[in-house]
């Protein structure tokens, strides 16, 4: 699949959301699909289903890190969900946007991406061209 045909679900913090906005306008900027569930949810919409059915039509999950993200419950089930999913694989992509000190083993093992969103996102769209092209 080539990565522009992708549909990319972005997860973050609130805390972080400067950051993740200008990540994912780079992101589109490539040319990639981005799902970003903050701006497709409204008041009174059932966040979990929204959530599920965002992250079914994505082919890569980007996880924005940090120490608020962690502690987040609906952080830990996106990534769950992208662990257990054979959809995501190589395409589980977790970005570090503050030193996360307990970050999980997981992660670490997954490459995480650090710098400033503009050459994160060139980053991304490499690993995600390596992977589609191996997913052929």
């Amino acid at each position: 699949m080539h990565p522009q045909c992708m549909s990319v679900f972005v997860s973050y913090s609130s805390s972080d959301q400067k950051w993740a906005k200008e990540l994912i306008s780079h992101l589109e900027d490539e040319g990639l699909k981005v799902r970003d569930p903050r701006s497709e949810i409204f008041p009174g919409d059932n966040w979990s289903l929204e959530i599920g059915k965002a992250l079914e039509s994505s082919n890569a999950l980007v996880l924005l890190v940090s120490p608020s993200a962690i502690k987040s419950e609906s952080f830990r089930r996106e990534t769950e969900y992208a662990l257990g999913s054979k959809r995501f694989r190589d395409r589980l992509i977790p970005v570090i946007v503050k030193d996360t000190p307990k970050l999980p083993w997981i992660l670490r093992h997954l490459n995480p991406e650090k710098g400033d969103p503009s050459r994160v996102s060139k980053r991304i769209l490499k690993r995600l061209t390596a992977a589609g092209s191996s997913a052929n």
